[in-house]
C-alpha cells in the first residue's frame, strides 16, 4: 500500500473520512456464505445481497465488496477459497 498523500493528511486532520462507508451488516457475510456453498457466482451472490442501511439502502453490494466480505471471513477462519 501506498503512504496517505498530504491531501489525505489535511482531509483526517479537518474530520474528514476516507473512504466509502461500510455497507456490510452483520448478518451479510453468513448469508454470502449460504449463497457461496451453494454454487453461485460472485456476481450472482452480489444480486441476491440487499443493503440495509445508510445511503446506499436498498441497493445491492458490487461484486468486490462481496469478494473482500468472503475472503476476509476465509482469511480468520483459515477455511480454503474454492475455485469457481
Amino acid at each position: 500500500m501506498t503512504a496517505p498523500s498530504k491531501g489525505h493528511e489535511s482531509a483526517r486532520k479537518r474530520g474528514k473520512t476516507i473512504g466509502g462507508a461500510t455497507v456490510a451488516d452483520p448478518n451479510m457475510p453468513a448469508m454470502a456464505l449460504h449463497l457461496r456453498e451453494q454454487g453461485l457466482s460472485l456476481r450472482d451472490v452480489a444480486a441476491k445481497l440487499v443493503i440495509t442501511t445508510g445511503k446506499k439502502k436498498g441497493q445491492h453490494p458490487s461484486p468486490a465488496t462481496v469478494m473482500r466480505m468472503l475472503r476476509d471471513h476465509d482469511e480468520q477462519t483459515g477455511e480454503a477459497i474454492p475455485s469457481t
